[in-house]
């Protein structure tokens, strides 16, 4: 009986430790809000980029640091590269989308070379610099399989339940946004569900 005891005891504890290991989504804003922005995007696209640099301040100020709205950036990598982003944006993440906006601020520094190795290479300097701020590995974030699991899921369920084939592209309460370079449109649309 004992021996079962410790058996039960021993397969709790790695059963606990993997549900703290799961990958948390990158999300901002009140998670309660009436508005729900899903962003599906990848990391090698200047349009996304264009969008955390020109639209992003705009719906912060306006939105997130209000409460009014929740986003949640999903994944949808058109290449290797873009891939590859996503595992650093998502590892030793807490939720929050630091790492994710530092990516797309420099995206011109790494997001060139003529093969994924150059780009790897890149993006790991990056990473390096980065890593004395917050503690980000590359080698370990690029190794990672449930990182891996967890971006192709987001791209596979954006393919058959949004029928997303571009990025960015913006969900607002289940509804396609067809629009995401346009911030007045955006921020009318909003302000209509608010």
């Amino acid at each position: 009986m004992k021996k079962i005891l410790i058996q039960i005891a021993i397969i709790l504890f790695f059963t606990s430790f993997n549900l703290k290991a799961e990958i948390i989504p990158i999300k901002e804003g009140n998670f309660n809000a009436k508005v729900k922005l899903i962003i599906f995007e990848s990391l090698t696209c200047s349009h996304c980029a264009d969008f955390h640099k020109n639209i992003y301040p705009s719906l912060k100020t306006d939105f997130i640091d209000k409460g009014l709205i929740s986003i949640e950036y999903r994944n949808f990598p058109l290449d290797m590269a873009a891939f590859n982003a996503s595992k650093i944006a998502h590892c030793n993440n807490d939720g929050n989308s630091e790492i994710l906006h530092y990516l797309y601020e420099n995206q011109s520094e790494w997001v060139r070379g003529n093969t994924i190795e150059d780009i790897n290479k890149n993006l790991k300097i990056l990473v390096d610099e980065y890593d004395s701020l917050l503690g980000v590995s590359f080698d370990k974030c690029l190794k990672d399989s449930k990182l891996e699991d967890h971006i192709l899921q987001d791209r596979i369920d954006a393919s058959k339940g949004y029928k997303i084939e571009a990025t960015p592209t913006l969900i607002i309460n289940g509804e396609k946004f067809e629009n995401a370079k346009n911030y007045k449109k955006l921020k009318k649309y909003i302000e209509k569900l608010i």
